[in-house]
């Protein structure tokens, strides 16, 4: 996690340094030319879309890399990531129990893809894509308590 905290730092100074670029280099080639004609809303010398943009990146990157540094800081100990002595298997740990051969998931996400689907043309099929997404939901929760694995 430290080189991660150091990174997003490392992103969000980069951010902050190509926004004052950004806004320095539009404002002397994009400026006010002819001092007669007054800078209106529609010819502003700072282009705002790609100034805020950039901006918003830096916080972003600041805001990820405090979080990183303080979860760090307060696990107290050091990833496997972090040393340069560290096995592969230092850091395989249990990922959960994932069946490898069930259709479920397959069809619940198909479910989902109805509900979206019905977003963009019409509420009904949403509806359906929700009643089905149901039973396909409960189905792969109760997928090893009934039929052949069954426990």
């Amino acid at each position: 996690m430290g080189a991660n905290t150091r990174l997003f730092w490392v992103l969000a100074g980069f951010f902050l340094l190509a926004d004052i670029a950004y806004t320095t280099w539009n404002m002397l080639v994009y400026g006010n030319p002819d001092a007669t004609v007054p800078t209106s809303v529609f010819r502003s010398p700072v282009e705002w879309v790609g100034t805020i943009g950039l901006f918003l990146s830096a916080v972003l990157a600041t805001l990820i890399a405090f979080y990183v540094g303080r979860t760090h800081r307060g696990q107290g100990g050091e990833l496997p990531e972090d040393r340069v002595n560290a096995n592969i298997d230092d850091g395989d740990a249990e990922q959960g129990f994932f069946s490898p051969w069930s259709w479920w998931p397959f069809l619940l996400a198909l479910s989902a893809a109805l509900v979206f689907l019905g977003v963009a043309v019409g509420a009904w099929i949403s509806i359906i894509g929700a009643g089905i997404g149901i039973v396909f939901l409960v189905g792969w929760t109760y997928e090893y308590n009934r039929g052949h694995f069954g426990h």
